[in-house]
């Protein structure tokens, strides 16, 4: 069996390889006893929470992972379906020891993960991953368990969603309100179909919701963050000032402005970006992207005398760059933006808060604001595959890729890379025109299809 840890938690299959019950529980045990260290000194008893998204299999994880956690001696904290941030949150907020998410976020149902955060409410460092993954797959973890008298207990914490809603809503300006403003909200039927429509009725918005019916199966499914046309049709035909999409877990937020265009993750930060210069906010000047970050958002930035310093892809990569130079916002296309002034995670719902809160302050509409950026044509284009061989070296695909980007010059740019979480290269190409763009993109894909496909 290879690692167990990716680039955003444990992640596979439901009840396939490293995501069966028998691996959560392993798992859990790990965990706990690496919190148990801890705790061995001070004579106190460790607790972990543990949160989860809407996907059938959360119950089964679930279950697993509390009886690992237990039976090391270690008490579980239960929050039923909520937002990963929520995790993060609260784990920090009750001085938990650590906070599990399952979820595989925007993946289809039948994926599902594990993801963990620490005591300070960041997701865990390499070397914490790295000791949970030796304890599991060396076995060491089997020959440490509770006596009977020490088995830990679970229990369910009710008012955890009431306490992140406050925590959400503590994040837009006390001496505001949205009233007056039609919002549509789409929930993917996922983890924030509860608490997203309360936070914006509350605030005084006219709140429409769509996907906010989960069955176990239907999170992500032609709905979300990364399927809009629905939103838009909602937006267009009530005549809404904002249509908000967010992802499965609640980490992610796409928009669409009132005459139904979509606002991509680079779009909506341009906005942020600019206006916390503007407020003296944005330390040091600076925002970081990463490399999937569209050509425009570097131009828009430039234009407005901005630094942008840009990490790999992945959150975990972003918010290290942001330590790194002391930046306060940062994320990433996909719409995965962290604003470290507000939360330690990327959080869905507050970047949405951030959005509505510029356009009810500068009395704008949020077609006049996304005009700050000029995305160039982009084409992604996903292709499973049943390895990962390096990029470099298979030589076909590094000459069509070489070729592409002696087509473009300085007028676009190519990225092929694999996906962190799926077994799936990435084909990225950026250009002046979509024809090109297109072209450029599928000639590559293919290639990709031959090579590796």
């Amino acid at each position: 069996m290879g690692r167990l840890f990716g680039t955003d938690g444990v992640r596979g299959m439901a009840n396939e390889g490293n995501m069966t019950a028998e691996m959560a529980l392993q798992i859990g045990r790990a965990l706990a006893y690496t919190c148990k260290e801890f705790h061995l000194e001070q004579g106190t008893r460790p607790r972990i929470i543990i949160g989860k998204d809407t996907r059938l299999s959360g119950y089964m994880l679930e279950n697993a992972l509390t009886a690992g956690i237990t039976s090391m001696g270690v008490d579980v904290l239960l929050l039923g379906p909520i937002p990963t941030p929520a995790v993060a949150f609260i784990t920090q907020s009750m001085r938990a020891d650590a906070g599990i998410v399952i979820s595989a976020s925007h993946n289809p149902y039948y994926d599902n993960g594990i993801k963990i955060f620490g005591r300070t409410g960041y997701k865990l460092p390499d070397e914490m991953e790295a000791e949970i993954e030796d304890l599991v797959l060396s076995g060491r973890v089997n020959n440490v368990r509770a006596l009977a008298q020490e088995v830990g207990k679970a229990r369910r914490i009710d008012d955890a969603m009431g306490r992140y809603i406050e925590f959400c809503k503590n994040t837009f300006p006390g001496n505001m309100t949205l009233d007056g403003m039609k919002v549509v909200l789409d929930c993917s039927n996922g983890a924030t179909y509860k608490c997203a429509p309360l936070i914006f009725s509350e605030l005084g918005a006219k709140v429409t919701t769509i996907h906010v019916e989960p069955d176990g199966m239907n999170i992500n499914d032609n709905c979300g963050s990364q399927h809009t046309q629905a939103l838009r049709t909602k937006v267009k035909g009530l005549g809404a000032d904002i249509g908000l999409a967010f992802d499965g877990d609640g980490d992610r937020l796409i928009a669409v402005d009132e005459k139904g265009n979509e606002l991509t993750g680079d779009q909506i930060m341009a906005i942020c970006v600019k206006d916390y210069k503007d407020a003296g906010a944005l330390k040091n000047n600076t925002v970081v992207a990463t490399v999937m970050s569209n050509v425009g958002f570097h131009a828009a930035m430039k234009e407005l005398g901005i630094h942008v310093e840009t990490a790999g892809v992945g959150d975990r990569l972003v918010l290290e760059m942001m330590k790194e130079k002391d930046a306060v916002l940062g994320g990433e296309d996909s719409g995965h933006m962290i604003f470290l002034d507000c939360h330690t995670t990327g959080d869905g719902i507050v970047s949405a808060l951030k959005l509505v809160n510029i356009l009810k302050r500068s009395g704008r509409k949020a077609s006049e604001l996304a005009k700050l950026m000029t995305p160039y044509p982009q084409k992604l284009i996903n292709i499973d595959v049943k390895e990962k061989p390096p990029i470099a070296e298979v030589p076909e695909l590094m000459e069509a890729i070489a070729r592409a980007e002696g087509e473009l010059g300085e007028s676009g740019r190519v990225l092929v890379r694999y996906s962190g979480t799926q077994p799936m290269c990435r084909v990225m190409v950026e250009g002046p025109t979509v024809q090109q763009t297109n072209g450029i993109a599928e000639a590559l894909a293919l290639v990709v299809k031959e090579t590796i496909g």
